[in-house]
């Protein structure tokens, strides 16, 4: 779906722009050397948009140093306290807020008037889990109700001749997430934020947010996505980059596939597959590699990839650009294909 271009810092999401990859930090927003590391990190893994929570006074206040020592987009996450969006805006590329809740129409003018002065565009975060009581009581936690509300925060913005909006829809449902973007998606053409909210530990999240995502993503909905992991935001990002390169939308780093084993596997297909995604974590050129236990389904893949490594009887076939080059030892698959990689 086309949607309108909105600048946040260097970049740009919606109108046709690459589908960007975000994350948040879940370090303590005030300790600015901790939470730097870890932006710095997230970057490093394909981050392209960080968001940080602002909860108070001082943590809004670090943003400013936090900015300095970043080199992506920085997204001040705030809710209720309008006086925080107003020293956010200083120091970010991006507010999250929900219009609702951040207080009365004086209030909120306040912050829509920070952020023209700084071309600041504002995230309408609609989460199920938060929906406003008068919402809920009269349409129920469900998909329309989520439109309802976003539509609800838009207009107060829209009054106040504000147009530079992002928009997310988030539930845990991955259903009710489904619905709820496709019918905002009919109705507006604001840019979607895409994310399953509480999905869940890194199994259960990935899955859950690759489902809803990946549903969307391929009927042409969504701007920018997040995988929402209880743990480690770097696993969201890497997951959040598979999704994109698994429906064939963008390209980044190494691409292992292998084939799911069977008794006439010849190599030890999943400890090497594992071993070559830890050690090409690290790359960012996009490159598809082959692990293939057998020459049954192991030529038409290896051929299909940049490299390939075949299990076949005592020796194993090494293919590159679609052709044999040679015949290797087991214990020689890794350090080959990292020095193939690296030529």
């Amino acid at each position: 779906m086309k949607t309108r271009k909105v600048k946040i810092g260097k970049l740009h999401i919606g109108g046709g722009s690459p589908i960007s990859v975000q994350s948040m930090t879940n370090t303590d927003t005030k300790d600015v050397k901790a939470t730097v590391a870890q932006i710095n990190q997230l970057e490093d893994a394909g981050c392209e948009i960080i968001r940080v929570a602002v909860p108070d006074m001082e943590s809004a206040k670090a943003l400013k140093e936090i900015r300095q020592e970043i080199n992506i987009p920085l997204v001040g996450d705030i809710h209720f306290d309008y006086r925080l969006a107003l020293e956010a805006a200083k120091h970010v590329d991006k507010l999250r807020i929900n219009p609702g809740n951040i207080g009365d129409e004086e209030k909120i003018s306040k912050v829509v008037f920070v952020a023209k002065e700084y071309s600041l565009p504002i995230r309408i975060g609609v989460n199920l889990g938060s929906l406003e009581k008068d919402m809920e009581a009269r349409l129920g936690l469900t998909a329309g109700a989520m439109v309802e509300s976003a539509k609800r925060h838009i207009e107060i913005l829209e009054k106040n001749d504000f147009h530079d909006i992002v928009v997310s829809l988030k539930a845990s449902d991955v259903n009710k997430t489904i619905e709820a973007n496709r019918l905002f998606s009919k109705w507006h053409d604001y840019p979607l934020h895409l994310g399953i909210t509480e999905a869940g530990t890194a199994f259960t999240g990935t899955i859950n947010s690759s489902v809803g995502m990946g549903i969307l993503l391929s009927q042409g909905i969504g701007d920018t996505i997040r995988v929402s992991l209880s743990g480690d935001p770097v696993e969201e990002v890497r997951a959040g980059w598979q999704i994109l390169k698994a429906l064939g939308l963008r390209q980044r780093g190494v691409s292992v596939i292998a084939c799911p084993t069977c008794a006439r596997n010849d190599i030890d297909v999943a400890a090497i597959a594992k071993e070559l995604e830890e050690k090409t974590a690290g790359i960012k050129k996009p490159m598809k590699i082959a692990v293939m236990g057998c020459s049954v389904n192991g030529p038409g893949e290896a051929k299909e990839a940049d490299l390939g490594v075949v299990g076949a009887g005592e020796k194993v076939l090494l293919y590159k650009d679609g052709k044999v080059i040679d015949k290797i030892e087991e214990k020689d698959i890794i350090s080959t294909l990292l020095k193939e990689i690296g030529g």
